[in-house]
């Protein structure tokens, strides 16, 4: 296989005509600060078969990919024949992504057997596709009330904190404005009772914007827990959240974010998350989305 390089890529991607601009902007990696890297979640292309994201992000410029293991996606575990797992494993190498996450869908409320089946499934993916340096494995945590919740929530992810040290992997927990766990000090209570080194936290604070909750703030109560950060805009329509692509709210200081996270000691993955209620729009164009994400962010690791 001969890989194109960037200028041939961006060249050629149908989306760009209408965006010379992005295409220029895209041909230059970010110069990025020791220890954080600029990633794209495969949960935003759906459509696309898994080795064609990839070609993709390497030719936009990303350091490192996301894969998402849910049920409808490219990568769900009963897609991946062993000899799959190992193409896929030598693709990451050729395309130079680090793979730094396995996203799954998991809630703590209900039976927990298809749950436990799901982190047991993606445990053994992580080792397979990256046997040297496994991805954490992230999930959100359900619905419900909080305190009528959160004792159970708290029983049931300390059984899920098992399952990962059991299996070897990093299980990172992430807080959800429309979950039960949806604001930071939630997060960090269930973390702390547990007090496992095999669960950790995903930030994300598109989930805590329009809240009166700072990005200051949400970054020194969760960073000392953090080990996964996923990055999205939200916007107020009609009064509701609605989740947006990077930088189109305009609203979240990106330097700013990437300043304070890295003065918390966080060292790891800036990851693009598309939300469904970007791609479900009949118009989405993932690589589209994946450029003018690149475009927004990379400036900010160049400070």
């Amino acid at each position: 296989m001969t890989m194109q390089t960037r200028r041939t890529f961006l060249q050629t991607v149908p989306a760009l005509a209408a965006l010379p601009a992005l295409a220029e902007d895209a041909k230059k990696p970010p110069a990025k600060d020791e220890g954080l890297t600029l990633g794209f979640s495969l949960y935003g292309m759906k459509t696309l078969k898994t080795g064609d994201a990839l070609m993709r992000l390497n030719a936009i410029g990303y350091d490192s990919v996301e894969f998402c293991l849910n049920p409808g996606w490219d990568a769900a575990p009963d897609k991946l024949t062993a000899q799959r797992r190992r193409a896929l494993r030598a693709l990451l190498g050729h395309f130079e992504l680090t793979l730094t996450a396995l996203m799954v869908n998991c809630s703590l409320a209900g039976n927990q057997k298809p749950h436990h089946e799901k982190l047991k499934q993606a445990a053994q993916v992580a080792h397979d596709l990256a046997p040297d340096a496994p991805p954490l494995i992230e999930t959100v945590m359900g619905n419900g009330k909080w305190d009528a919740v959160k004792n159970q929530f708290r029983d049931h992810l300390g059984a899920w904190a098992e399952i990962a040290k059991k299996t070897k992997t990093l299980l990172c927990v992430k807080p959800h404005r429309f979950g039960a766990c949806n604001l930071p000090e939630h997060a960090v209570w269930l973390v702390e009772q547990i007090k496992s080194p095999s669960l950790k936290l995903a930030y994300d604070y598109s989930h805590f914007a329009h809240r009166d909750l700072s990005l200051e703030k949400t970054i020194q109560l969760m960073m000392p827990h953090t080990r996964f950060i996923h990055v999205k805009d939200t916007v107020l329509r009609d009064g509701k959240p609605r989740f947006v692509l990077p930088g189109e709210s305009g609203q979240i200081d990106y330097r700013k974010l990437l300043r304070l996270v890295h003065k918390a000691g966080y060292r790891g993955d800036i990851n693009v998350e598309v939300s469904g209620q970007v791609w479900g729009q009949p118009d989405y164009n993932p690589i589209a989305a994946a450029l003018k994400s690149y475009r927004h962010l990379a400036p900010a690791f160049d400070q």
